[in-house]
């Protein structure tokens, strides 16, 4: 792809970073931007600039939050005794809109992985760990993705916790095996959480 202007062309290669993001499609709002008046570029490059200044994780789930203590976490209507175990904040966001869970959540930051160099000591698994651990959990509800890697990381914390008096459930197989837990549609995502099975019997299947 020939560009006309050096100043364009860094532009484009940049925007073509981020994911699911190719050099046209950079390219299209790249050109978008620049048809825009200067003040909505400028607004958008100062949102980001924020968001990655001021950004914060929240200390008990590490949700991505405005505060030390996420909304979810610090609502007191929330069940403290049951934790949804999931990947990242996308999984917290399409689990929230089914309106069906009304626990509290604990972000890994990831699945274990050995090909692309994650272990469990590069997931946030020894501070759940931990709040099993410290007998305020009743239930722990498994809702990784139907993948290999998904199946993996749940039962390497099943077996940290497992000699603990806790509830392990998964949600229900209404997920396809190999689904990402953020494309589900809500009602079946939503399903599959009220009809969370013992994770023991996920271990048979």
């Amino acid at each position: 792809m020939e560009f006309s202007s050096k100043l364009l062309q860094n532009a484009v290669n940049e925007m073509a970073q981020l994911p699911g993001i190719g050099k046209r499609t950079a390219l299209r709002l790249v050109l978008h931007l620049l048809h825009q008046p200067a003040s909505k570029t400028e607004h958008l490059s100062k949102a980001l600039s924020i968001l990655r200044a001021d950004i914060k994780y929240c200390e008990s789930c590490h949700n991505i939050s405005d505060v030390d203590l996420c909304e979810i976490c610090s609502n007191p209507h929330r069940d403290e005794s049951i934790i949804c175990v999931v990947e990242d904040i996308r999984d917290v966001m399409a689990i929230e809109s089914t309106s069906s869970f009304k626990g509290l959540y604990h972000v890994l930051g990831g699945k274990i992985s050995p090909m692309d160099g994650v272990g469990p000591h590069n997931l946030n698994i020894s501070t759940l760990v931990e709040k099993v651990k410290s007998g305020k959990i009743r239930e722990l509800i498994f809702a990784l993705s139907s993948t290999m890697e998904g199946d993996t990381t749940n039962f390497y914390i099943y077996k940290q916790i497992q000699d603990q008096d806790i509830i392990t459930t998964t949600i229900a197989r209404g997920i396809s095996v190999g689904d990402e837990l953020e494309y589900a549609d809500e009602i079946t995502l939503g399903r599959s959480i009220v009809n969370r099975i013992p994770f023991e019997s996920s271990l048979k299947s």
